[in-house]
């Protein structure tokens, strides 16, 4: 099929650069455009401060990077969004009143009744809620949220878990990547040695976000800590379930866990969403992060600790799979199921 023309809005962030990362050699997507702040306006984009391992691919290094202008978005078929929230909070409503689509990063509506909430694996009958929207607001367009990136990397394994034997109470303790924070978020001198255990607002988003996409009143406790490892969000979960389990049952369950994504084929789509390692010292961001190209998320340690209570760890790359990733997959099965 003929490419579908994006156009990506904060291209210079963290997430901004993941974005044009995948994006830029996708089969379905072609970058017409790049927009950020005033800053950046009129420069390439390989004069920015790139800040990934690899260089910007040279198709898009040579792009100049417009100034943020809704007036100026050239007519495209999905708009990515990695801005700051307070800013999309303006700009992404507007846009979806002109007619466009976005697929946003920003966390500024995920909980508006109206809004999808995305895991294209987890939650994709939620995409219907686009005409609601649509006809609630008198918008053309859309905007399409994805979860908190903590959110994405625990839903995945906890969908199958809620599914085979149910939930009655989760207990989180995550320890997150700088990357989480963007690229200064956090000090050196502040995380060198260290360990930070809180990080404002998260907590509640990861509970707020959860029940939304899951569609459960389980309980859910949350304690989110910020670590000195660049990408990769570790969490360490325990989960009181309605009947009772085994753990060889649970690895086979998470093991085999697909989507839409899988059964379509999806470009971005990883093989197997959820990757298990039976070694007792696994998974590790260093070793684990970029399980499926950084789509999928890695579960180890899965333990019975009592009738009832399961005990595992999830991995995820928090700006792939978390982040832009996620908005890229959720488009390839907007794009499909629109055909």
């Amino acid at each position: 099929m003929d490419r579908l023309k994006v156009y990506i809005l904060g291209a210079t962030g963290l997430v901004g650069q993941r974005y044009v990362q995948l994006l830029a050699r996708h089969p379905w997507f072609e970058v017409v455009g790049l927009a950020a702040s005033e800053r950046s306006a009129g420069r390439r984009l390989g004069e920015v401060g790139w800040v990934l391992d690899e260089p910007p691919p040279p198709e898009v290094a040579e792009m100049r990077i417009e100034k943020l202008d809704v007036d100026k978005v050239p007519r495209v078929d999905f708009v990515f969004s990695a801005l700051p929230s307070e800013v999309a909070a303006r700009v992404e409503p507007e846009l979806a009143a002109r007619g466009y689509v976005i697929l946003s990063n920003s966390s500024n509506m995920r909980m508006d009744p109206d809004v999808p909430l995305i895991i294209p694996e987890v939650n994709p009958d939620d995409l219907s809620l686009v005409e609601r929207q649509r006809e609630g607001r008198g918008w053309r367009g859309a905007v399409v949220k994805k979860p908190n990136c903590t959110t994405t990397i625990l839903n995945l394994p906890l969908k199958p878990v809620l599914d085979e034997w149910g939930i009655e109470r989760v207990h989180v303790v995550t320890m997150q990547a700088l990357s989480g924070a963007g690229y200064s978020g956090v000090p050196s001198v502040a995380i060198a040695d260290n360990l930070i255990p809180f990080i404002r607002g998260e907590e509640e988003k990861v509970v707020g976000e959860t029940r939304k996409i899951l569609k459960a009143d389980f309980e859910i406790y949350v304690t989110t800590t910020r670590v000195n490892v660049v990408d990769g969000h570790t969490e360490v979960v325990y989960v009181d379930t309605r009947r009772d389990f085994d753990v060889t049952a649970v690895a086979e369950v998470l093991e085999r866990f697909r989507g839409p994504p899988q059964e379509l084929k999806l470009p971005t789509a990883p093989e197997r969403p959820i990757e298990v390692r039976r070694q007792a010292d696994r998974p590790q961001p260093r070793l684990d992060r970029m399980a499926g190209r950084g789509m999928a998320v890695v579960v180890g340690r899965i333990r019975r600790l009592a009738s009832r209570k399961l005990s595992f760890i999830v991995l995820g790359h928090n700006t792939i799979r978390g982040a832009a990733g996620n908005s890229i997959l959720t488009a390839e099965l907007m794009a499909a199921q629109s055909r």
